[in-house]
């Protein structure tokens, strides 16, 4: 088969879990061809994964590339101002006109040649929004058509027109897309399903639309343009679930976001990561002072700040202690990075804790570099940290977020986010306790062995690909495992 899989800001431009999880499935399923779709910044990028023969082509799409400067004619304007209401109309809570995915059928027409681009950013399309602005939330209340500003008209007009740029590509001839995201990602999934019925497959690493609640929280823009910007994301993931024929998340815990968002259960297909554990030797000795090591991108997400504040409370009861931070600051995340660096100066830890930087996939010398694998993240899906640092043996204490709990399960110790007391005192047990820490570490290192192999996960995905393949045209049945969701659960879910 032809599988186009497309990315964003991860495979094959950067390293991390999803990139890890992007190169495994390439190379396992290695009798099908990929043609690489990823979604970047400028298109510039550099493609730092070695391909594997079956990657017949990398087509990146530049959500912020310039495009061709083309002026919005009168007449432009004039054919695109209905085109540009019908969208915005399908957005507006209680909607009675076209649905979505209608009008992004309809948009991705005026993609190419940077028609939309033109468009989108005129004196006529701000008017137009600042007239007519969608009601997308019932908490603004009826005056909430009066709280755009001209800049607010600016700001969504600019971010929108960025955001569709993918509803311009389409491979010529794919027997499925595969969507490694929810989000912009699914934009070229929708139009060939619309359009051609081609099959589309999603899976989620992480709950994309969870993510955007915390990109956009207050103070990032006046509450009436975040709700106009919140409900576009809220609308394309709800799309994503409504149209993709199968829905894969990475835990049962994603499952559970995606059926309260009205993706039927029969379409949800839980599928665990899996660590190619031969690469993940077992860690037979320990460092020879106490040490946590922590491994992952420096981003907001992953929560360093309270990993540091924990270490400091550590150092009260292990004064001879080390936090050892290995993992690369993102393209953007230059600021986030000063401020962690800050803390630890403002802290008073000294040379006890160092920034190491990127090491290569998968990071063993950095698992085996500490008594103890810390993660502190406030947004997780089933991340590749824990599997592998448990796949050499080494305890892990993590934050009780996504499905980590079900990657640990009772072979390391949960704390809650955002928490640094808890993180420290999980820490001091494991740290004064060689026993326990032995004992949990072997524990980690078998059930990764069990449930969390390369083998199990990507022959899953081969069945899906067969499967999706084989019944283009029908309703698709895949066997157990099928979520249920049950009705009290509902508030937790969904806070």
């Amino acid at each position: 088969m032809n599988i186009t899989l497309i990315t964003e800001g991860t495979y094959p431009h950067n390293l991390g879990g999803v990139s890890v999880w992007c190169d495994q499935l390439v190379r396992n399923v290695e009798e099908h061809s990929f043609s690489i779709m990823p979604l970047c910044a400028t298109g510039a990028e550099r493609v730092i994964w070695p391909m594997p023969a079956n990657v017949v082509a990398v087509n990146p799409i530049p959500l912020w590339a310039p495009t061709p400067q083309r002026r919005a004619s009168r007449s432009l304007c004039t054919l695109f101002r209905p085109v540009l209401g019908r969208f915005l109309q399908s957005l507006s809570i209680g909607n009675v006109g076209p649905d979505f995915v209608e009008t992004l059928v309809e948009l991705a027409e005026w993609v190419g040649d940077g028609q939309l681009q033109a468009a989108m950013c005129t004196q006529d399309a701000v008017e137009q929004l600042l007239a007519a602005p969608p009601r997308c939330s019932e908490r603004l209340g009826s005056d909430s058509a009066n709280q755009l500003s001209v800049a607010d008209a600016v700001d969504i007009l600019l971010l929108l027109e960025h955001s569709l740029r993918p509803l311009a590509v389409m491979s010529p001839s794919v027997d499925i897309y595969h969507s490694v995201a929810n989000g912009l990602g699914i934009l070229p999934a929708l139009i060939a399903k619309r359009t051609r019925n081609t099959p589309f497959l999603l899976t989620e690493h992480g709950i994309y639309l969870r993510e955007r609640y915390l990109s956009y929280a207050p103070g990032t823009h006046s509450q009436a343009a975040r709700t106009v910007i919140i409900r576009f994301f809220r609308l394309l993931a709800q799309a994503g679930y409504d149209n993709a024929d199968v829905v894969a998340p990475c835990s049962h815990y994603n499952g559970l976001w995606e059926l309260a968002n009205g993706t039927p259960a029969e379409r949800i297909r839980p599928v665990y990561n899996g660590v190619y554990h031969e690469q993940l030797p077992e860690a037979l000795t320990e460092p020879d002072v106490p040490t946590l090591s922590w491994v992952g991108r420096i981003d907001p997400l992953k929560d360093v700040e309270t990993l540091l504040r924990a270490f400091a409370i550590v150092r009260q009861s292990v004064p001879d202690c080390r936090l050892r931070i290995f993992g690369p600051v993102p393209e953007g995340g230059e600021e986030y990075a000063y401020r962690c660096q800050s803390l630890a100066s403002q802290l008073d830890l000294g040379t006890a804790v160092t920034f190491e930087g990127s090491v290569k996939p998968p990071p063993v010398e950095a698992y085996h570099a500490g008594h103890v694998v810390v993660l502190t993240s406030i947004s997780e899906s089933l991340p590749y940290t824990v599997l592998e640092a448990m796949a050499t043996g080494r305890p892990v204490v993590a934050t009780n977020v996504g499905g980590v709990a079900e990657a640990i399960g009772d072979a390391g110790l949960l704390v809650p986010p955002r928490h640094p007391a808890a993180v420290a005192e999980a820490c001091v047990r494991l740290l004064t306790d060689p026993q326990e820490r032995a004992a949990i570490g072997a524990a980690a290192r078998k059930r990764v062995l069990e449930q969390f192999t390369v083998g199990r996960c990507f022959g899953t995905y081969r069945q899906i690909y067969q499967q999706l393949a084989a019944t283009e045209q029908d309703v698709i049945e895949l066997p157990e495992p099928v979520i249920v969701l049950q009705p009290d659960n509902d508030d937790k879910v969904l806070a």
